[in-house]
């Protein structure tokens, strides 16, 4: 059985992975799960730091396609759904990871690339 300090670390690493999206809009933002991803040990905080790896990744690739459909005004709806998922998948994702911290929260509708 795991330490309570083991599990509460796992809490607030896989945290911190989800919820970088949320510390800047930038390139910047990815390299907090970046960070944990190399410097952890634990399976878990390395499997959540790399679904939010992926879910960065995808975030920017949807936007670049919105943004291109924008100019035939069927991005600008697909682009509100992309900002509402940017806001609302990282805090499911972040609840998630405090109330199973033994589980990993895989984001819908995401390709894995890492």
């Amino acid at each position: 059985m795991q330490s309570t300090e083991q599990s509460g670390n796992r809490k607030i690493l896989s945290a911190v992975s989800h919820g970088a999206i949320f510390f800047s809009t930038f390139v910047l933002s990815i390299g907090v799960p970046i960070i944990i991803y190399i410097l952890s040990t634990d399976t878990v905080v390395k499997e959540s730091a790399k679904e939010s790896i992926n879910f960065h990744f995808n975030v920017w690739l949807y936007s670049i396609i919105f943004g291109l459909l924008t100019f035939v005004l069927i991005g600008w709806p697909l682009l509100g759904l992309l900002w509402l998922a940017q806001l609302i998948l990282p805090i499911m994702a972040i609840i998630h990871s405090f109330k199973k911290p033994d589980s990993v929260f895989r984001y819908p509708f995401i390709f894995r690339l890492f």
